[in-house]
């Protein structure tokens, strides 16, 4: 690609994509939809995404750097919320394309903060996501017509995330917007983000899934130890919990929570990875993990 044109002749295309908007509404699903390969982890639960995470999908005609962003937290005020609306807001400053990513038949206050949030000469394109969930799809035009008004959308583009209808037709009218240039990653990367940095992710979506309702609100993960030798892995993993009364919930009864998120946490990172996974896991208090600025940078919170 180094002559920046497609077999065809035609110009390639490069360009970063910020996924925005509140938690909850499908962001990270769509991310991995698009580069059809899970990196970004998903749960029921707000906050799942922390950080800023880059999908990467490139093809005959374009490479797209989808940057997957925390919602935008406005109901606790700690640090590690301002360091996760700190992460959108950025984004939206380094991007070519901004996908504004809402759910349908639903817009809210906290829709609208987000909307606030961009850049009034931002190209963005208003994605309307879990378009299969609307009992009566006669009311998605005039909804979109409704949320047209909000902002000066370059594109509106309903589609369902999780079952991947007319995921096609966002990235055909997202090409157009990206820039002519070669491509800044390999043909076959995925994301930019080590494979350190995803076991640690990948441990924490266990514990979101698994542990539902009962998951502190307090609780991170650090690995403390990665070893890569051939088509082995070596990690060791501490789960960061803020209170004493935490830590049971998180092990459960006889170690079977803390058994079953190690197992779950160990079979998705052999099946991203494609190697063996040597893991250890146990359960650690630091007590204001999340309201301390150090403690937040020493995990890896940018």
């Amino acid at each position: 690609m180094q002559d920046n044109h497609t077999p065809d002749g035609t110009a390639f295309h490069t360009g970063f994509i910020a996924i925005v908007g509140r938690p909850n509404v499908g962001k990270s699903t769509l991310m991995n939809r698009l580069i059809g390969l899970k990196v970004s982890i998903v749960s029921s639960k707000a906050q799942t995404t922390r950080h800023r995470v880059s999908g990467i999908l490139t093809d005959d005609t374009a490479q797209f750097v989808f940057v997957d962003t925390p919602g935008f937290q406005t109901r606790h005020q700690n640090a590690l919320n301002r360091t996760m609306n700190r992460t959108v807001t950025q984004s939206l400053a380094d991007v070519d394309l901004v996908y504004l990513v809402i759910e349908a038949g639903k817009f809210g206050p906290e829709d609208e903060q987000v909307v606030a949030l961009l850049p009034r000469d931002a190209k963005v394109v208003l994605v309307i996501n879990k378009v299969d969930t609307l009992a009566d799809k006669s009311s998605l035009l005039p909804f979109i017509e409704r949320i047209r008004g909000a902002f000066p959308f370059a594109e509106v583009v309903p589609l369902s995330a999780e079952r991947g209808k007319n995921v096609d037709a966002l990235l055909k009218v997202s090409r157009t917007y990206l820039p002519e240039g070669p491509p800044m990653f390999g043909p076959d990367d995925v994301t930019d983000r080590s494979e350190r940095f995803l076991a640690a992710e990948f441990l924490r979506e266990k514990l979101f899934r698994l542990l539902g309702d009962e998951l502190p609100y307090g609780m991170t993960v650090e690995i403390e130890r990665f070893e890569a030798d051939g088509g082995l892995r070596r990690i060791n993993a501490a789960i960061i919990v803020d209170k004493p009364g935490h830590k049971g919930i998180v092990i459960g009864k006889g170690g079977e929570h803390l058994k079953r998120i190690s197992t779950e946490a160990r079979k998705a990172m052999e099946e991203l990875f494609g190697a063996k996974i040597y893991l250890e896991v146990w359960v650690k208090v630091k007590s204001g993990w999340a309201d301390d600025e150090r403690a937040l940078k020493s995990l890896g919170y940018d």
